[in-house]
């Protein structure tokens, strides 16, 4: 699956179960470790959980294979590595904190439409 496919699987995934805020950040010409990231807010810590389930599930009936996750167990920041990209699903306080936009600034930046609709 190419990666601007892998981008809207997730995307589709995250908005399926009411993610709020979803960024992506196109860092190819910023890292060689992935091609993506799409950042995204939950509105709990079951939210966030939830939302990183739901991606994992939604690529892997797609065939693709993640290569590893992080922080399913506290639910403040989850980090989903599907390789060509990486999904960061985080409260709003942790996103705010980290604040992963500003520190990617410079790279190409979209943000998910909400409640339109997709054409």
């Amino acid at each position: 699956m190419r990666s601007d496919e892998l981008v809207k699987l997730a995307i589709a995934a995250l908005e399926d179960i009411k993610a709020q805020d979803i960024t992506t950040i196109d860092v190819r010409d910023k890292t060689s470790i992935t091609d993506f990231m799409v950042i995204a807010s939950g509105t709990s810590s079951r939210h966030v959980k939830s939302l990183v389930d739901n991606v994992l599930e939604k690529v892997k009936e797609q065939g693709v294979r993640p290569l590893g996750s992080e922080g399913l167990d506290s639910g403040e920041w989850a980090l989903l590595d599907l390789g060509d990209i990486v999904v960061h699903v985080m409260l709003p306080t942790a996103r705010q904190f980290y604040d992963l936009e500003r520190l990617w600034q410079g790279a190409e930046q979209s943000r998910a439409q909400h409640g339109t609709d997709h054409e």
